[in-house]
């Protein structure tokens, strides 16, 4: 990511059983809501550049 600091607000409107199961997940990770949401983009977008430089 350009830079860490700068942050964009997004809003999200998510079903009550994916806000339901996020939410647990996060809670069982430590995280926030927003946090554990960021870490789920980011992994997937570390693997989308993996699969790509791999092919």
């Amino acid at each position: 990511m350009a830079d860490e600091k700068t942050r964009k607000q997004v809003p999200l409107r998510l079903s009550k059983n994916l806000y339901d199961d996020l939410m647990k997940w996060a809670e069982d990770d430590f995280r926030s809501l927003n946090g554990q949401i960021e870490w789920i983009l980011t992994e997937a977008v570390k693997r989308r550049k993996k699969k790509e430089e791999s092919s």
